[in-house]
């Protein structure tokens, strides 16, 4: 078996990989990336990261989002969202935007992946998933750059938090809101605590 063929053993249709994770499977891995490039078994996503892309009836499937972050960051702990998630929340917020956030520990900029652009934005505390809690703490966080209302989603953002779980609320204002939302949450909750039943 050559060491092309033994590369190629190891990509999996849809897998996201960096140069130097295909180098543990190859003796000239440059070469290989070319010949692979070539071939069209390999798509090159970015500087030094590249998609064994996985065949469907519609032709070669992009990256997924969370694959592709995974193997930019070479970090797991990340979590992905956009301010159209704030349209769900029930606050009056309706605005569409072609905008995907990364909020993780490593990385802070705007990055090109695969043809999509990515905000990655650095935090020390990432939670694991999305939560209301967490986009009510992350809208108050970005008001400056929603085009909405900001004292009518304030407004409906303090109406909302009686309904959401306090103590979970105030954590996470404490651990991801900036000293505004801080001040915020704290405020709203502690009033909604005293009028709480």
């Amino acid at each position: 078996m050559t060491k092309l063929n033994e590369l190629r053993k190891h990509l999996k249709p849809g897998g996201v990989y960096r140069r130097d994770e295909l180098a543990r499977w190859s003796t000239n891995v440059d070469r290989h990336i070319k010949e692979l490039l070539t071939t069209e078994e390999l798509v090159r996503l970015s500087a030094g990261l590249y998609l064994h892309p996985k065949q469907t009836a519609f032709g070669k499937a992009p990256a997924d989002d969370a694959s592709l972050v995974a193997a930019f960051l070479k970090d797991k702990i990340f979590l992905i969202t956009s301010p159209n998630a704030y349209n769900a929340l029930g606050v009056g917020a309706t605005q569409l935007y072609n905008e995907t956030v990364v909020y993780n520990r490593k990385r802070h900029g705007r990055f090109t992946l695969g043809g999509r652009s990515f905000d990655f934005r650095r935090k020390q505390f990432v939670p694991k998933k999305l939560t209301e809690e967490f986009l009510l703490v992350d809208l108050v966080n970005n008001l400056k750059q929603v085009a909405e209302d900001e004292q009518l989603l304030l407004t409906r953002v303090k109406e909302k938090t009686a309904k959401l779980d306090r103590k979970v609320l105030r954590h996470i204002a404490h651990e991801f809101g900036t000293v505004r939302a801080r001040k915020f949450f704290d405020a709203v909750t502690t009033v909604a605590t005293h009028h709480a039943p």
